[in-house]
């Protein structure tokens, strides 16, 4: 039984279709990142798994609970940690006393080891606390009870980069434990550092479902030359590569007018086939530098499901994905 499941789940505010017959599940003991834009209907989705709205249509079910039924939500809640992507405590009470209520109400399991992690400013009220130690102290309330399965909205927001690597080996250990991991953001870099699978939400519609290193296969590598001597332009053209950038030649080997617009000594694109044929293909020309790394995500992201209806389209394809659930 998957820790999630969602089957044609729609929220409709009426001016705003916020949630689009979304279909995905979220398997027992994985990292799922849930990407979009601000404003894609992440939010959404998270709120009506925890019961926070009604579904308009669709279904979903919380580790083995349907949403809508008060009672099992309740006690699918038992076990699940939720952090929200604005936390709210209240401010004239101190971390500690936040800490004591929540242990009050749910439990607390490992707290001790929590804190010193994440180590948020027990001894002072919330109100003086930064924006990052809100976050802090919102993690050791998410997991101090031991769950099963948590839900992160952006939870990185406002951390330093120290306690975003503790955050990233601390959600990695959790995977190895067997706890499920449900992590929305729209920072597409550390989605692709800790997920085993995203689901990509845009205009309130499913998509994408895969896994990452699919994605990040048919991504590409962003290959970066600078040549000797001048290249002809058509013998960049080859299967593979996209979005061809270059440097154009006047003089030199390329003092023809027509010989300028087509003879490039160095350029940047995308490429998708297979590297070892491409050094092959360029073996005859006097490389200077090549540099060869993956795609950034966020590039991926735009690529393929950008803002144009092309994108969205060309992104929903079987070849690209897997059928998505809100098409």
């Amino acid at each position: 039984m998957a820790a999630i499941e969602l089957e044609g789940l729609t929220k409709d505010y009426g001016e705003v279709l916020a949630n689009d017959g979304v279909t995905f599940s979220v398997e027992r003991g994985e990292i799922f990142g849930y990407l979009g834009p601000n404003g894609a209907g992440k939010t959404t989705t998270i709120r009506t798994l925890l019961g926070l709205l009604a579904p308009t249509a669709g279904t979903a079910r919380v580790l083995g609970r349907d949403v809508t039924d008060e009672d099992a939500l309740l006690e699918a809640k038992r076990k699940l940690g939720y952090l929200p992507d604005t936390p709210a405590f209240d401010e004239t009470a101190t971390g500690r006393e936040v800490l004591d209520l929540h242990a009050a109400i749910k439990g607390d399991e490992r707290s001790e080891a929590l804190l010193e992690l994440f180590e948020p400013p027990l001894d002072r009220p919330v109100r003086d606390y930064s924006h990052g130690n809100v976050r802090k102290l919102g993690l050791v309330t998410t997991f101090m009870h031991d769950p099963e399965l948590v839900i992160l909205d952006e939870p990185t927001s406002g951390l330093d980069p120290l306690i975003q690597h503790r955050f990233a080996e601390f959600l990695r250990e959790e995977r190895e434990r067997g706890v499920t991991v449900f992590f929305s953001s729209h920072v597409l870099s550390e989605v692709r550092r800790l997920c085993d699978r995203v689901g990509i939400i845009r205009n309130g519609r499913l998509v994408t479902v895969e896994p990452v290193e699919s994605l990040l296969d048919r991504s590409g590598k962003v290959v970066r030359l600078r040549a000797a001597a001048s290249i002809p332009r058509e013998a960049l053209a080859i299967d593979g590569v996209h979005d061809l950038e270059t440097s154009v030649v006047r003089g030199g080997d390329a003092d023809d007018a027509d010989d300028a617009t087509t003879a490039v000594t160095e350029c940047a694109f995308t490429f998708t086939g297979d590297v070892n044929a491409l050094l092959a293909h360029l073996r005859e020309y006097r490389l200077l530098d090549l540099s060869i790394e993956e795609a950034p995500l966020e590039d991926v992201f735009m690529r393929f499901y950008g803002d144009s209806e092309e994108a969205a389209e060309s992104a929903s394809q079987p070849e690209l994905s897997e059928r998505p659930g809100g098409g």
